[in-house]
């Protein structure tokens, strides 16, 4: 046996599904018009007539027999053509030719809504509706039979859509059919049922003046062109929505399905967030949340999602951007994650041609909606103009976006997405336990060694692989994975070449999101130059550093110091620096230290260190200079000098990049040395005599003293 489908081009399956050639359009003529009787016999002039129509051939009954045999070698071992008293049947049920299942369906769900079962209704029209695939008997419109018959099943196939949508408003579901009222609306101008059902979901929108705006319509437009009044029905409609007795039906309460992606791990942590970012979305209409790469924005923002208030009622759609290449290509990815998938992205009806925002308020429908835009960094100024477009024209529309920098657009409330919170000071099991980073890892690392524990063997190696990598959580999930070949200390000893270390992610998961240095290259691809050569140079401070320290040592001709705090200004927006209290009321900037170390390597590839590592030394020796005191006299205000100006953990590393006779000829002479603790600012800076605490510097590196040597 085989299957028939006709609404669309004609196409025959066998049971499994396995398509069967039949070729040649006369062929393919008599194929459908056998298949049109469902098994029943066709006498052998109606084919004649509805093949050749008034100019058949001269030996009509031989060209039918010639095409029967054809027909026959198409299908043979899958289906019959059969003689019949003076014609021909295929050997088909009615069941297996489309176009008399749609029929069937159509007419049991008009039954089932005029007995006021809507679901049942809504169910069997939505079913039969998707049977077509194009227009009914697109290929074989030429003959002298499809005609009529196109036409007849074009009327049907309109009167089970607007069947459909009665149904689906008395199920309160008139956010879904809204769109589709409007087309066609727009393509039958004069259909009364059209009118009064438009005017029904309107009203159930709430929107009451645009419902009695579509009455005055089509009452001018019936009078223009017909000269008659609306029927009683309308006008009965349109009384009962002046007088507000229209029937609002409720929408059913049942959870709709979600078009969100499934988790496959659990989320940790981040409860203050979620807070602010729920209060967030009911008071504005377009939350980013803006942080640096790997710091869980995708899971927060999927997180946040399914606790709004649209994700119980299936109005949240999630369009993840991370993919799309192009900013031409964002409306199409936003229209795909609407579910256009019909072919006709931007029809509007016959002869209309929609913009991309019009299709997608048209697929919004009305109601309250939430629209994830996910990773819009790449195409930041492409995703804020649609973003502004749809707001405005969809008033009841939320949008969610992700980013490493804000779409800078008005009404916009930015969520900052920082690291995981890390422990402090050297804590207990219990007490590590409680920090979200540590949380993170080990839950992590019990997915890939279940035997895993934090206790007293594993606590400093934890800790240790969660501050260095400054919480971030991508990077300990893909630290954690190592647990599959290496233990946790091992992990830990190993950091220093984090890059080669942390390179085997999720084979599934975005090409950016496998591995360490991946993911922060894909940061570094979208700065432009300037900020680049700001950034590599920014890595020599190990503990950040304030604008004066940047224009001392980062500028030259390439980047002049009067441009470097517009520049960081843009690395920050970017979410490639941070900003931390400085003291004074001047910020201090830094980097996250695997942002830090990779800047590091782009440092050496890009441009000589030498220069700026004399600038930086330089620059921290003059800045000693500046507050050194004679000998024990002044360690204190050298030592809040110090403190207050550099900000600088470790500005023996300065030091370190400064030997005696090297450079400028500046010599670091014997004698008093200033030393400064492995901590920095926990560690003050202290004036000694004699050379004092030299075990933390390096060879060589003092400050002058005011002694020769």
């Amino acid at each position: 046996m085989v299957r028939v489908k006709l609404l669309g081009p004609i196409q025959v399956y066998a049971d499994e599904g396995t398509p069967v050639e039949v070729g040649g359009v006369r062929l393919r003529m008599l194929l459908a018009r056998l298949a049109l009787e469902g098994g029943r016999t066709v006498f052998a002039d109606s084919l004649v007539n509805g093949l050749w129509g008034e100019e058949p051939p001269a030996d009509a009954a031989n060209a039918l027999q010639a095409l029967v045999s054809r027909l026959r070698r198409a299908l043979r071992g899958y289906a019959t053509v059969e003689s019949a008293s003076g014609g021909y049947r295929l050997s088909v049920r009615a069941e297996d030719v489309d176009v008399r299942h749609f029929e069937d369906l159509t007419a049991r769900g008009r039954r089932e809504l005029a007995a006021g079962r809507a679901d049942e209704a809504a169910t069997l029209l939505t079913t039969a509706l998707g049977l077509w695939q194009g227009a009914a008997l697109a290929d074989v419109l030429d003959a002298p039979f499809a005609a009529p018959v196109a036409t007849r099943l074009d009327d049907l196939r309109t009167g089970a859509a607007e069947d459909r949508c009665d149904a689906e408003l008395r199920l309160g579901r008139y956010g879904e059919v809204l769109a589709d009222l409007e087309a066609a609306g727009a393509e039958r101008p004069l259909s009364e049922r059209v009118a009064g059902l438009r005017m029904r979901a309107l009203a159930a929108a709430g929107r009451q003046s645009d419902a009695l705006a579509v009455y005055e319509a089509i009452r001018e437009r019936l009078g223009d062109e017909l000269g008659v009044d609306p029927s009683a029905e309308l006008r009965e409609t349109h009384l009962a929505l002046l007088r507000g007795e229209l029937e609002t039906p409720v929408e059913r309460a049942e959870a709709a399905p979600s078009r969100l992606p499934a988790r496959l791990t659990s989320f940790v942590g981040r409860d203050k967030e979620l807070g602010r970012l729920a209060a967030q979305l009911v008071r504005n209409r377009l939350v980013t949340i803006v942080g640096p790469g790997g710091a869980g924005k995708t899971r927060l923002s999927l997180e946040a999602a399914t606790r709004d208030r649209a994700h119980a009622r299936g109005r949240v759609w999630f369009v993840p951007l991370a993919g799309v290449s192009a900013p031409d290509q964002l409306a199409d990815a936003v229209l795909g994650a609407l579910s256009s998938t019909d072919g006709r992205l931007y029809d509007a009806g016959p002869g209309q041609r929609a913009t991309p925002v019009e299709r997608m308020a048209g697929l919004f429908g009305s109601g309250d909606a939430l629209l994830l835009l996910d990773n819009c960094e790449h195409l930041v100024e492409a995703a804020a103009e649609l973003a502004a477009e749809l707001l405005d024209q969809l008033p009841e529309l939320r949008i969610l976006a992700t980013s490493r920098e804000a779409l800078a657009i008005t009404g916009e409330s930015l969520c900052h997405l920082g690291p995981l919170d890390v422990p402090t000071g050297s804590p207990e099991p219990a007490e590590a336990a409680q920090s979200p980073a540590v949380r993170l890892f080990v839950d992590r690392a019990v997915g890939v060694r279940p035997d895993f524990t934090l206790d007293d063997t594993t606590l400093d190696a934890v800790v240790e692989v969660c501050r260095r990598l400054d919480g971030v959580p991508l990077a300990l999930e893909l630290a954690a994975a190592k647990l599959r070949s290496m233990s946790v200390e091992q992990i830990a000893r190993r950091l220093d070449d984090r890059f080669r270390l942390l390179a085997s992610g999720s084979r599934t998961a975005l090409p950016r999101q496998r591995t360490l240095l991946a993911l922060v290259e894909w940061s570094w691809d979208l700065l432009d130059e300037p900020e680049r050569t700001l950034a590599r140079r920014l890595s020599v401070f190990p503990g950040g550093a304030t604008v004066s320290a940047l224009e001392a040592v980062c500028a030259d001709p390439s980047l002049p110091a009067g441009d470097i705090p517009y520049v960081l200004d843009a690395l920050v927006e970017k979410s490639l620096v941070g900003t931390v209290d400085g003291g004074a009321g001047e910020p201090r900037y830094r980097m996250l230290e695997t942002v830090r170390a990779y800047a590091a390597r782009r440092l050496a590839d890009a441009e000589s260190t030498d220069a700026v590592t004399q600038r930086f030394a330089a620059y921290f020796l003059a800045l000693a200079q500046e507050y050194e005191p004679p000998a024990y006299r002044r360690a204190a205000a050298c030592d809040r000098g110090l403190r207050r100006r550099a900000r600088q953990p470790r500005p023996r590393a300065a030091l370190g990049r400064r030997r005696p006779g090297r450079g400028s000829g500046r010599t670091l002479r014997q004698g008093d040395v200033l030393v400064l603790g492995d901590q920095g600012d926990e560690h003050p800076a202290r004036h000694l005599p004699g050379g004092g605490r030299r075990a933390g510097l390096p060879a060589g590196a003092g400050f002058h003293g005011g002694r020769g040597p």
